[in-house]
């Protein structure tokens, strides 16, 4: 029996110029944020004058912004539409949103909503009041590997268990700090007891002096669209008063948006 070409599998279908643009727009990075035309065709491997065509192309659609007079480039805003628009799980920002700001500062020093993507935690939205001396950077937006989070432990808990290891063996864990648990076999006896009890606690494993309770979004197929954490300084609070204090919370919370999420 003849095997049947996925659409997006057929040379036939593919644009190069589509693929151009988006390498344009993929030679951006956090770190090197404003380019030059010809710093732009360097990493995209493209000639200048295409660069310059297809730059000026999504200046004007406004997915990049001209910075004068220094002839240099960078993403606009319109190009997190984008991505909020993929990584929404519905309306779960704009519900999570009030919920967040809610349980901060009374409860936490910080409030998320993440989404997993890979081996990745992406953020969606953040609350935060008082850890700026871990300069941790959590905007909405920013990623963070799975493995060594609360938040990601409740993501990969949902999933079966070949893709839970696929997920955790695509990434190199290293550790972030003495506590984080990098051992596969160990992550996933985590991942056990994640799903038995219904949330994730880490005590620093992720960054120092940061302790987080972390608890799983469903949707309405009862799979795991999102999670939700909440973090303290661990100078604010011991362990043990922390997780009694902040579990009931987060579940609270996590099963609004539940609900909310198996209503879209």
């Amino acid at each position: 029996m003849a095997k049947t070409t996925a659409p997006a599998d057929n040379p036939k279908n593919f644009v190069n110029s589509v693929a151009k643009a988006f390498a344009v727009l993929k030679s951006f990075t956090a770190e090197e944020f404003e380019l030059t035309i010809t710093e732009i065709a360097e990493r995209a491997g493209m000639d200048r004058g295409t660069t310059f065509r297809l730059v000026q192309t999504l200046v004007k659609l406004g997915y990049i912004n001209a910075i004068e007079p220094s002839r240099h480039y960078r993403l606009s805003l319109k190009c997190l539409d984008l991505g909020y628009t993929a990584l929404s799980a519905g309306n779960l920002r704009g519900q999570a949103e009030p919920l967040l700001r809610e349980l901060v500062p009374a409860f936490g020093d910080a409030a998320s909503l993440g989404v997993l993507d890979g081996s990745d935690v992406v953020y969606l939205v953040r609350a935060s009041a008082g850890l700026d001396r871990h300069k941790v950077d959590r905007r909405p937006g920013s990623r963070i590997k799975a493995y060594a989070a609360a938040l990601g432990h409740v993501l990969l808990a949902g999933l079966p268990r070949d893709e839970q290891k696929a997920r955790l063996e695509a990434t190199e864990r290293v550790k972030l700090s003495e506590r984080t648990v990098t051992d596969l076999k160990t992550l996933l006896a985590r991942l056990d007891q994640v799903h038995r009890q219904g949330y994730a606690v880490s005590d620093g494993e992720n960054a120092y002096g940061l302790r987080t309770v972390a608890a799983p979004v469903f949707g309405s197929d009862k799979s795991v669209v999102a999670g939700i954490s909440l973090t303290i300084d661990a100078s604010r609070m011991d362990i043990k008063s922390f997780e009694k204090t902040a579990v009931p919370r987060v579940l609270g919370v996590a099963k609004l948006l539940t609900g909310a999420a198996q209503m879209s």
